[in-house]
């Protein structure tokens, strides 16, 4: 083969050559490379993953870079990059390289001609939480060898729970749960007005509720055991964390010791309530992680946060009737439409919960012990000096979570997680950069955090690995609710962002207020459920964002959700006869735009 075109044969032609071989030849792995080239790295985090050095040269910052990506194309006739041999032998670029990897004869090359042992498991997951426990059934009814590890690191008020994560257990379910009780009051309330009489006092009992939710938790505990050991899963309740490529250490509460391997791996830890750092936090604080079995009532109760998380606690305790009290260091419900997050503030307000805006907490101080105790709280404006000082019974803290990936020796197979808040960075696969890892769940970095997401990306995950399949999680267009107490339900583009991405003049929004037929009777609340559609005009107005506040929001969000996902349009909502009397007819009968600026105050159900 000729050098480049224009070059006659230079002198140094052979002597180039010759160097290239050379290379070749003193490396057990070179790979020609380019360093801005996203297949080279892929490759390079393959060896590293194998823990296997390799010699990298890098054409685009070698000063004879092009000549020697002649000489390759001579040598092998591949043009491109990354070019990699193993052992003096020429195995190609990327994808080459990964189905040697595969089919096993990239280890023959490497030297290792013993017969490697067997892995003792198809497939380990680490985090039996709701995306693990979808994971691991699917790819056992598939006929793999499973293993869950899960493995709870005790609140540091000692707090731990039973099998199936953070939703289960301190989140979803005794979340709605309580909220649920939180809405019996209003219910009891507004009986009166429907002829029901009653002499008694009405009050609620903490312990009772605690210990019904907890009782109705241990059952689903109980149920996650049984269903794995009915679909064959081998279940450890013990800390998984890797110590080299393929293998795990398991350890249990007893501090013993066991060690796995698999050929696949599935990272489905989960997060954990951050803390603030400052002095009293873990000392004296609770989070969510705590809430939900604490088995004595918070009393007077501080929230720190504007979380979902912090705004649904500070909801169902305020509707227990708690003093409650929420700090917000910003905004309320970041990430979600900021129009239905002031109405869900101002609904809060209006219903006993006060707000402190624009503070943070810089100390907690025990002013006496006990359940609940008392405890100082010593707050910063963020706008200038001033000092806040206040006594609560409880302070719970809701200012975000923190991907449980730091202690699982992620690191030690090279594994990459976003340094600042521990997530993974994962392909439309949920596959890492180690090619036999897999993430899923709240730890995937841009990901929704969301209980029906990861058990969807579970679920589908072992069904391309196993099943053949190649469908993959959309996370598009996912609905969720806000279960405040009046619930805030979306699916779609926050309004914030629908404008950014389509520009203001390319959307036309539809809103209106609503009252609840339940609620004349009481004569409560008139003009504050909220609902709103927002269409992009440049695609037969396509609704790409669906809001609605009121109550079972969750149940009307999911039914939309289905609508959007198949293309609903302002013409298909149009068509659409509602159902009499409903909430969710509001959305079949819109017709004043924001635009337009006339009034959507209603005088009637």
């Amino acid at each position: 083969m000729a050098p480049p075109p224009g070059q006659t044969r230079l002198p140094d032609w052979e002597g180039l050559k010759l160097r290239v071989q050379t290379l070749i030849a003193s490396h057990r792995v070179m790979i020609f490379s380019k360093s801005y080239c996203p297949y080279c790295n892929k490759v390079k985090e393959l060896f590293r993953s194998m823990r296997v050095e390799y010699y990298a040269l890098e054409l685009d910052v070698t000063d004879d870079g092009a000549s020697i990506q002649q000489v390759l194309a001579e040598m092998t006739n591949q043009r491109t990059v990354p070019n990699v041999f193993v052992n003096g032998t020429h195995i190609g670029g990327c994808d080459a390289t990964y189905q040697a990897y595969q089919d096993g004869s990239l280890q023959k090359l490497l030297g290792d001609n013993q017969i490697p042992e067997p892995y003792e498991y198809d497939l380990i997951i680490i985090g039996g939480g709701s995306g693990g426990l979808a994971c691991s059934k699917e790819a056992a009814a598939l006929g793999k060898k499973v293993m869950v590890l899960d493995y709870v690191v005790p609140t540091p008020l000692g707090t731990s729970w039973g099998l199936g994560g953070t939703c289960v257990n301190v989140g979803c379910i005794p979340k709605k749960l309580m909220h649920q009780a939180a809405l019996l009051g209003q219910a009891l309330q507004d009986s009166r007005k429907y002829g029901w009489q009653y002499e008694e006092q009405v009050k609620h009992n903490w312990e009772v509720m605690v210990e019904a939710i907890q009782n109705y938790i241990g059952s689903l505990n109980w149920g996650y055991r049984v269903s794995l050991r009915e679909k064959s899963v081998t279940y450890l309740n013990s800390y998984g964390e890797f110590v080299e490529p393929h293998k795990i250490k398991a350890t249990n509460r007893k501090g013993q010791v066991t060690y796995h391997t698999a050929e696949t791996f599935v990272v489905a830890t989960g997060e954990r309530p951050r803390y603030l750092g400052i002095p009293g936090d873990k000392e004296f604080c609770i989070t969510s992680d705590d809430l939900f079995s604490l088995p004595y009532c918070p009393g007077k109760t501080l929230v720190v946060g504007a979380s979902y998380v912090a705004l649904e606690c500070a909801g169902f305790l305020a509707g227990l009737g708690l003093d409650v009290t929420v700090m917000v260091r910003s905004i309320l419900l970041r990430g979600f439409d900021q129009e239905m997050a002031e109405r869900v503030g101002a609904y809060m307000e209006t219903h006993g919960v006060k707000f402190i805006r624009k503070f943070v907490p810089v100390q907690v101080e025990q002013l006496e012990q006990g359940m609940p105790g008392r405890l100082k709280v010593t707050a910063k404006s963020t706008e200038g000096p001033e000092i806040l000082e206040e006594e609560y019974n409880t302070v719970l803290l809701a200012i975000g979570r923190d991907a449980c990936t730091r202690n699982i020796g992620l690191q030690t197979i090279g594994v990459k997680i976003n340094e600042k808040n521990g997530k993974v960075p994962v392909n439309d696969e949920e596959q890492t950069n180690v090619p036999y890892v897999y993430a899923i769940g709240d730890i995937l970095e841009g990901k929704l955090e969301l209980t029906p997401v990861a058990i969807q990306a579970g679920r589908l995950l072992a069904q391309r690995l196993y099943g053949g399949s190649s469908r993959k999680c959309d996370y598009i267009n996912v609905p969720t609710t806000v279960f405040t107490p009046l619930e805030y339900g979306s699916c779609g583009y926050p309004e914030e962002k629908a404008i950014d991405v389509y520009g203001k003049q390319n959307l036309e929004v539809y809103h209106t207020l609503f009252w609840p037929l339940e609620w004349t009777v009481p004569g409560r609340d008139n003009n504050t459920c909220y609902a709103k559609i927002i269409c992009n005009k440049q695609d037969n107005n396509r609704v790409i964002g669906l809001h609605i506040l009121g109550p079972n929001a969750g149940e009307v969000t999911q039914g939309f959700a289905a609508a959007i996902k198949c293309g609903l349009t302002k013409e298909l909502l149009d068509e659409t006869i509602g159902i009499h009397p409903t909430c969710a007819e509001v959305f079949t009968t819109m017709d004043i735009t924001k635009s337009s600026g006339q009034d959507i105050t209603q005088k009637g159900c």
